[in-house]
């Protein structure tokens, strides 16, 4: 922070309980500071996320005890700003009326300072930051909307979330998050756990038939959905901020198909994976999915609970940020 705080006037605070983050979020855009700074995971930078974007008393935090990076930071700068340009519950965010947002990676995965090309070691991307800084560097960026809680770079339903769930167990537990806790989570789940002979969910858009049965839909704001350890993990890499939501669903969960769709995820030849059993969607404005029974969702890499019904909305240039 010293070295941002040659450039810019600071006001640091460091979170303390799940929902801090959208906490402070919202008073730097209501005291009028012109950037908001992160310094944490993808769990902080969702939540400062929320805490801009929606209005005051919309953010609804999940009960435990800290976010999904277990600590983060966050400091404001200060410069002329209006604090009355916010938003409403159903509105487009006023990118021009927020701050601008920041990240400074200290999460395991960083999956979102990743994707808009800032370094992964928080010195580098400090230097990074401060270059962006002094050249004025910022762009607009699109954001989506999983019922009412704003997501950067994915959402989903079925068994990514159920992993990530399970994940979250394991670290409240006292294990490190890392790529191997993840893979062994996964197989554990696919093979132990997952309701894998009966798809519960259904893709509605307006004006089309629905789409399913499906096992899990994965919802991508931009690509790639995650990293196992520096490699990408791309169900829908023609995702990006400038377009609208990009959707991967699977209609069965055996073992040949479903590993014949990873190598493809990770294979970087930047088409979407193919198959019989295989949807891939590309820009959309809004879908919806709905579930027979409660299924698992996540925001971001966060586990938020079980649903039967979650609405995806496209957002575009919701959210300033300097990279």
């Amino acid at each position: 922070m010293r070295a941002l705080a040659s450039v810019v006037k600071l006001e640091v605070v460091q979170t303390r309980y799940r929902g801090h983050a959208a906490e402070l979020a919202r008073e730097a855009a209501a005291d009028g500071h012109e950037m908001l700074f992160t310094l944490g995971g993808d769990g902080t930078i969702n939540e400062a996320v929320n805490g801009l974007c929606l209005p005051c008393g919309a953010w609804r935090a999940r009960d435990g005890s800290g976010g999904s990076d277990g600590w983060g930071g966050l400091a404001s700068a200060t410069a002329q700003h209006d604090p009355g340009a916010r938003t409403s519950r159903g509105a487009r965010p006023d990118a021009a009326g927020l701050p601008a947002l920041v990240p400074i990676p200290g999460g395991s995965a960083n999956v979102f300072v990743r994707t808009l090309g800032i370094p992964t070691d928080p010195i580098d991307a400090t230097a990074a930051i401060l270059d962006a800084i002094r050249a004025g560097r910022q762009r607009r960026i699109g954001l989506g909307l999983a019922g009412d809680r704003y997501f950067t770079f994915s959402a989903g339903m079925g068994l990514d979330a159920e992993v990530i769930r399970a994940v979250e167990g394991h670290r409240a537990d006292g294990r490190p998050a890392s790529p191997a806790l993840y893979f062994w989570t996964a197989m554990q789940h696919f093979y132990g756990v997952t309701d894998r002979r009966t798809p519960a969910l259904a893709l509605e858009r307006d004006g089309q038939p629905p789409i399913g049965p499906l096992f899990i839909a994965v919802v991508s704001n931009t690509s790639p959905w995650t990293y196992l350890g520096n490699r990408p993990v791309n169900p829908n890499p023609r995702a990006g901020y400038d377009t609208g939501l990009d959707v991967f669903a699977l209609r069965r969960l055996r073992t040949v198909g479903t590993l014949r769709v990873l190598r493809q995820m990770t294979s970087n030849r930047g088409r979407p994976p193919s198959g019989r059993h295989v949807v891939s969607l590309h820009d959309q404005e809004e879908i919806t999915l709905r579930a027979k029974r409660p299924i698992a969702c996540q925001v971001d890499g966060e586990y938020v609970g079980e649903s039967e019904c979650m609405a995806f909305r496209s957002v575009p240039d919701a959210l300033r940020v300097v990279a």
